[in-house]
């Protein structure tokens, strides 16, 4: 009984905040689309990898791109989670 007390609480709280729950849902959906994209087919094609990037380049801004590519990769088990949590409040809250 305290866990749906709790829980439709966390619910009213993301109701008023719907405009910052947006926005997290946005910025989620883009780190999952840079987390599937693939090195071989797409990355390496356009000279998007990380072994390419060294010294001075890594500080440009292709570089932090690609580092940023590369972190959204190296971190998609808690991307699934992120998911998993917000598919299970989008279900109880409509």
């Amino acid at each position: 009984m305290r866990i749906g007390v709790l829980l439709s609480g966390i619910l009213i709280v993301l109701h008023d905040l719907m405009g910052f729950w947006t926005l997290l849902e946005g910025f989620l959906l883009f780190a999952n689309a840079l987390a599937i994209l693939n090195e071989d087919r797409f990355l390496a094609r356009r000279g998007w990898t990380l072994a390419e990037m060294t010294g001075p380049q890594r500080n440009s801004l292709k570089g932090q791109v690609i580092g940023l590519i590369y972190a959204c990769q190296f971190l998609r088990l808690p991307l699934i989670l992120f998911n998993v949590i917000t598919i299970i409040v989008k279900l109880f809250s409509g």
